[in-house]
Order: structure tokens, then C-alpha cells, then sequence
């Protein structure tokens, strides 16, 4: 009687990470929570460029209006749309561990790091390609109603190929940040609070000291002429 040896096949790593890869990419799109957060980013973004170009024009005058930024106004609609990029970057990880679905994901793959690499890989193209795209669009958007005015640009001026491209960065990052708090806290409310307060509470106290700042001197400017 012989013994047969039994050898299991050795699986490459690389194919079954992009497996993985593939797995969160079906449960990112399969929810709608995806769908309409992003669509919240892209309407939000190129909806308040288009509003800013609109009436911007007439309430500033025209020696103040010869100061601003054309490529600032077009992508003011960022403001709104990092909300949205923030709170979807805490959902993809948060909301696994507030339906239990977790324990099925740990349960296909063990590693913890590697699922959480490729949940932020998957995530992270998603949040660029529609960062980039939306900063984009809301550019053209706001260019197509300032044509012919002083604040008109063209995305061949210096520095603004890079300012929009820069626009859909920024939102990937701040969908990042989310994610990361996410992983962190893993509770959605906690971390939407720690994005929220990241993103408000600093420029606000920044604003405030400088505002502080600016009345102390001209207070101590005013005492001579008073004395």
C-alpha cells in the first residue's frame, strides 16, 4: 500500500489581492450610499461654482472685482462638496461595523491591514476620478458664465491646469482623512463629528485671532491721535 501525498496549490498573492480588490469594489458600488453621496459632491460642486458666477459680477465692484481669483470662484463649490467626500470616506469603513457585516469580511480575509488597504485603494480612485472630473466640470461650468468678463480664465493660464487639478486632490485627500477616522473610531456618527470639526473649527479659531489680532493694533494705532 502506498501513500498518496496531497499538495495543496500554492495561490499568488497578487491575483488574490486583486481579488479583494475586486470585492470591495462591488460592495462600493453596490450600496446607495455611494451613489448619492457623490452625486451630492458633483451637484454641490459645480452647482455653487455656477451660482458664484453668476452673481458674484454684480455685487462686487468693478475695482474690487479686478482683485479676485477667476480660478477661486470656479472652484468655490469645493467648500460644499469636501462635506460629502469627508462623510462618504467615514461610510466605507463604518458602515461594515455598524451592520455586522464586518465579521464576513474579516471572515474572507483575515488580515486586517490588507482588507483595510484595499478598501482605501478601491475608495481613493473612486474619490479621484470623481474629484478630478467634478473640479473639472464646475470650472467650465463657472468659466461658460463668466465668458467675456473680467473674471473669464482659460485652463491654459499659468497655474491653473494645476489649481483644478489640485481641487480634485484636495477632495481625495479630505475623503481619506474620513476613511482613516473611520477606521479609527469605527463609528460613523463619531467620526462625521471629528471630520466636521476638523474641517469648521480650526479656520474659525484662526479667523478669530487674526481678527483679534487686527482690532489690538489699531487700538494701539488710535492712542497717539487720542493722546
Amino acid at each position: 500500500m502506498t501513500a498518496v501525498a496531497i499538495t495543496k496549490p500554492t495561490r499568488n498573492p497578487v491575483s488574490g489581492f486583486i481579488d479583494i480588490l475586486r470585492s470591495e469594489q462591488c460592495k462600493l458600488v453596490s450600496v446607495s450610499s455611494t451613489f448619492w453621496t457623490l452625486f451630492a459632491a458633483v451637484v454641490s460642486n459645480v452647482g455653487l461654482a455656477v451660482l458664484l458666477a453668476v452673481v458674484l459680477p454684480g455685487q462686487i465692484s468693478p475695482s474690487d472685482l479686478a482683485g479676485v481669483d477667476p480660478v477661486r470662484v470656479s472652484l468655490g463649490g469645493i467648500h460644499l462638496s469636501q462635506l460629502a467626500f469627508g462623510v462618504l470616506g467615514v461610510l466605507v469603513i463604518t458602515s461594515e461595523y455598524g451592520t455586522g457585516m464586518i465579521r464576513a469580511t474579516l471572515a474572507a480575509v483575515p488580515q486586517r491591514r490588507l482588507m483595510l488597504a484595499a478598501k482605501m485603494i478601491v475608495f481613493a480612485v473612486t474619490a479621484l476620478i470623481v474629484g478630478i472630473l467634478s473640479s473639472f466640470a464646475a470650472y467650465f461650468a463657472s468659466q461658460r458664465f463668466l465668458s467675456g468678463d473680467t473674471l473669464s480664465s482659460s485652463i491654459g493660464d499659468p497655474g491653473v491646469l494645476r489649481a483644478v487639478t489640485g481641487g480634485g486632490l484636495f477632495l481625495t485627500v479630505l475623503g481619506l482623512l474620513g476613511f482613516g477616522l473611520g477606521a479609527i473610531t469605527r463609528s460613523s456618527a463619531g467620526a462625521i463629528a471629528a471630520v466636521l470639526g476638523l474641517l469648521f473649527v480650526p479656520p474659525a479659531v484662526v479667523s478669530r485671532r487674526c481678527r483679534s489680532s487686527s482690532a489690538s493694533r489699531s487700538s494701539m494705532v488710535a492712542l497717539p491721535a487720542l493722546t
